[in-house]
């Protein structure tokens, strides 16, 4: 009974098992497979032979970096990665082309180049419409060879999600119509050669969630279309030439994590709006010498989520608040190299998670009052040199604890040569003689030259007597 219930159980199994549709051995449309072969040997190099290799590439012979997906029944290409991404991937030749059968492939979902182009070459400008249906991520990263302009043509990808043009050699200005690319949500342009203005029409992309612009040489103002973003969770426009002010409506942006702006020459002083920013966790606006501003006109303490706060080098001007100190999850904090001026408040000890704290080169004055506990933690990244007229405390810490860079304070002001002599004319010649000799062989207190000073005196004083 046992024996036929067995049977009976693997015929049923074998049933669903032919029930279940066999994918490996799905056919694949001839002039799909002969596309792939084409476009990936016009990279790799005419020793490429696909059809010998890889007979089934979307079967039991897969290719590494390439990927498929089944519709109607028939195989086809959805993604291509090309560069030295794993061991056995698919590496460019020395002089790799772009084939038009690249674009005959009809249900590309992703394509991406990774060090590939290291010879002078410039994208194609068409046929990018025919992936317009299907492309939703497209990537060209460390390419040093990739030269010319952006193709417009890439403006046609509709259903584009992703493009990240980073590290190539991209010249010239930005194309007008990269605002039709309704669908973006990561535009990454960074370390390329490009120039002129950030377009107005960018601003109308709401559904980006990630814009990187950074080593370029774009200029002009940032335009206040970008503050209708409220979808963008990181801004990063740093190392580029851009100028003016920044847009009032900034604080728009709430849901902002990062905000780098470091190295441009932008003007005109932090907007207050700034502090409505309250999702920031990185602000990042070192480096821009022309921007001037009081930072006392900004609530610090509204932004309870930031940890990086560098504003080195920026033309500030006035006290440092002590709102910056209500900032719990601040780690980092750089002002150093502008014209701050007044005291240091004691309460930036008392921040819990600060490690380094950089406040050197600019007017701070007064006495530092922080603990010998604070200066063990911090050691060198508590740095308030070159500020003339700041100092530490007398004799309330070893010197393995001592700032850095800083003068002692000066508890009690020296007697002066003038004194001295002003001193010796309202005595009598006895109280000069017992003044003079319980101060003359002070030296160890006075200093050498103090000494020379004081026998001078003396040997005047007796000379006068004599002549008397």
């Amino acid at each position: 009974m046992r024996k036929f219930i067995k049977i009976q159980s693997l015929l049923l199994l074998l049933l669903y098992v032919s029930a279940e549709p066999d994918t490996s051995i799905s056919p694949m449309e001839k002039t799909e497979q002969q596309a792939l072969y084409s476009a990936i040997q016009a990279l790799v190099g005419n020793w490429w032979n696909g059809s010998d290799l890889y007979p089934d590439p979307c079967g039991w012979t897969p290719i590494q970096g390439v990927s498929c997906d089944l519709f109607d029944g028939f195989w086809y290409i959805t993604a291509i990665n090309i560069g030295p991404i794993q061991d056995n991937s698919l590496e460019c030749s020395q002089n790799p082309e772009i084939s038009h059968n690249l674009f005959k492939l009809k249900h590309l979902k992703s394509l991406s180049f990774f060090d590939c182009f290291h010879y002078p070459i410039t994208l194609p400008n068409m046929n990018w419409e025919n992936l317009a249906g299907s492309l939703e991520s497209l990537e060209f990263r460390t390419n040093p060879g990739l030269i010319g302009e952006i193709p417009t043509g890439l403006c046609s990808l509709k259903r584009l999600q992703s493009l990240v043009l980073m590290d190539n050699r991209f010249t010239d200005e930005l194309p007008m119509n990269l605002g039709n690319l309704t669908e973006l949500k990561r535009l990454v342009l960074a370390g390329n050669h490009l120039s002129g203005r950030i377009p107005a029409s960018l601003g109308g992309l709401t559904e980006l969630l990630i814009v990187d612009f950074s080593s370029n040489f774009l200029s002009g103002s940032l335009p206040s279309t970008f503050c209708g973003l409220i979808s963008l969770l990181k801004l990063d426009l740093s190392s580029n030439v851009l100028d003016g002010k920044l847009p009032i409506e900034i604080g728009k942006l709430k849901n902002l994590t990062l905000l780098d702006l470091r190295n441009n020459l932008f003007s005109g002083g932090l907007p207050q709006s700034l502090q409505d920013m309250v999702s920031l966790e990185e602000m990042l606006l070192a480096n821009n010498p022309t921007m001037g501003g009081n930072l006392m006109e900004i609530d610090w303490g509204n932004l309870q989520n930031l940890i990086i706060l560098d504003l080195s080098n920026m033309g500030l001007i006035g006290k440092i608040p002590e709102s910056i100190a209500e900032m719990r999850r601040l780690r980092f904090l750089a002002m150093d190299n502008n014209q701050l001026t007044g005291k240091l408040s004691p309460k930036f000890a008392d921040m819990p998670s600060v490690n380094s704290l950089y406040l050197d080169g600019n007017n701070l004055t007064g006495k530092l009052e922080f603990s010998e506990e604070f200066y063990g933690k911090m050691g060198r990244r508590f740095a308030v040199w070159s500020n003339p007229n700041l100092c530490y405390p007398v004799g309330l810490l070893p010197k393995s604890h001592i700032p850095f860079g800083v003068k002692q304070c000066q508890e009690q002001a020296s007697i002066s040569s003038s004194g001295l002599k002003t001193e010796l004319g309202k005595r009598n010649p006895n109280q000069n003689a017992n003044f003079m000799a319980s101060h003359a062989f002070s030296g160890s207190a006075f200093g050498g030259f103090w000494c020379y000073v004081l026998v001078k005196e003396m040997v005047t004083f007796l000379l006068v007597t004599l002549l008397l």
